[in-house]
Formats: C-alpha cells, sequence, structure tokens
C-alpha cells in the first residue's frame, strides 16, 4: 500500500535568525530524500519539525491526507534517527531488540552476519558504529510508514557504510524514508531525490551543476561527484 508525507509552510526562526521559511516537502512510499545542506542551514530542526517534538511558527503536517500536529505522537506514522545514541546501554542487545519489535521481527533481526555474534553483549560492549547500525536497523524494521534518519552514517566504519546503504534501499521499497549526513556524498549515492537547504528554503536539486549554481560545492569538487539521477 502506498502512502504520503507532505509538509508545507514551514516557518522557524531563533531570536531574529529566520531559519526556514515557507518550507516544503513531500515523501512517498519508495522514496529515499536527501537533505543537503551547510551547518546551521535548518537540516536537522526541520526533521524535528517534522518528526513533532520541535515547535515552529507554522507547519502544516499530513500523512495520507490526515493532519497531525505532533506525528510521533501516533504510532505507526513516523519514527526519528536522533544524531545522539538512544539505546539503553546497560542491557543484552538482544532484550532491546525484544522491546522494541514483535517475537517475530525480533527473532529475525539476528540473521544477519554483522550482528549474529553480538546478540547476547551489553549495549555498552557494541562499537560506536555497531551502536548505530543496530539503531537504524530497529527503526527500519519498526511498524512506522515514514523513517527519519539524521546523521545515519555518523561513526559508521567505511567498511559498514555499504551495508547500511543497501539496507537503506532494502526498506525503502515499504516505506517512505527522509535523511541528512555530514557526508554529502553518501546522501547523493543512497538517495532518489535529493533537496539542498539554502537561504531558509529547500531547492531541488537533479544534478551536480545544481550545486554549484546554488553555492553548495565549488566546480572542481563536483567534477569529483559522482551523481547519477535516479528518476
Amino acid at each position: 500500500m502506498s502512502h504520503l508525507l507532505e509538509i508545507d509552510s514551514v516557518r522557524k526562526s531563533f531570536g531574529l535568525n529566520r531559519v526556514l521559511t515557507d518550507v516544503y516537502l513531500r515523501c512517498e512510499t519508495g522514496d529515499i530524500v536527501g537533505l543537503l545542506g551547510r551547518n546551521g542551514s535548518g537540516k536537522s530542526t526541520f526533521l524535528k519539525i517534522l518528526f513533532g517534538t520541535v515547535s515552529a511558527e507554522e507547519k502544516f503536517i499530513r500523512i495520507d491526507g490526515r493532519a497531525f500536529k505532533k506525528p510521533y505522537q501516533t504510532a505507526g506514522e513516523i519514527c526519528y534517527l536522533p544524531q545522539d545514541p538512544f539505546l539503553p546501554q546497560d542491557m543484552r542487545l538482544e532484550t532491546v531488540v525484544r522491546l522494541y519489535l514483535p517475537a517475530e521481527p525480533s527473532a529475525l533481526f539476528f540473521d544477519d552476519p554483522l550482528l549474529r555474534h553480538l546478540h547476547t553483549q551489553r549495549v555498552s560492549r557494541l562499537s560506536g558504529g555497531e551502536q548505530r547500525y543496530v539503531e537504524i536497523k530497529l527503526l527500519l524494521n519498526s511498524d512506522a510508514k515514514f523513517i527519519l534518519l539524521d546523521e545515519p552514517f555518523n561513526g559508521i566504519a567505511p567498511t559498514l557504510v555499504e551495508s547500511v546503504k543497501d539496507m537503506i534501499r532494502r526498506y525503502a521499497q515499504h516505506k517512505g524514508l527522509i535523511l541528512t549526513d555530514h557526508d554529502y556524498r553518501n546522501v547523493i549515492d543512497v538517495a532518489n531525490r535529493h533537496y539542498l537547504f539554502a537561504d531558509g528554503g529547500l531547492k531541488p536539486i537533479r544534478d551536480k551543476e545544481d550545486l554549484v549554481i546554488r553555492g553548495y560545492m565549488s566546480p572542481g569538487a563536483a567534477a569529483t561527484l559522482k551523481f547519477e539521477p535516479k528518476e
């Protein structure tokens, strides 16, 4: 079943600094929407507004035509991966997974070459990258229609990055995903739609020339970028 998320007319200021102005974004099941932008451009703030944990002067959020003020308060609609770790450190990983997922999905969760040997470990014994991998996989296995990923590649070892991107692509067949990360190359590679936060707005990016025109990167940096439109 297809689902549609829309957020419209987002306005957000911090004091006299207007960060977001009339931002609109839509995400459908099957989309992986990549958000780019310089530090302070409003990427994380936007995701938190969409999730419902940060207020805005104005916003309209609809999921399948139904309006929400705080989507996170309604089960099965939306999940958010924060930048900071959220797993309880003193629990064994298998216990954490059982708390987050129903019995059958939790049993299948560890049918993963990266996790099979970790199920009895306490979360505190996992590396930062292993914890991040588990956090992402838990959210992707949830019943939420839409997943927001804030810095999903943060702390992930280069050897795990491709596994995380493959996992994101696989679950996006049944969910809508919106992600941002300081490593723009990973965002560009995994997303099928791209947008850039600039001057308080959200600009569609169709190719690497758009990134140069918008002042996000130099022509030299863009020349080394692999950017193949996926639509």
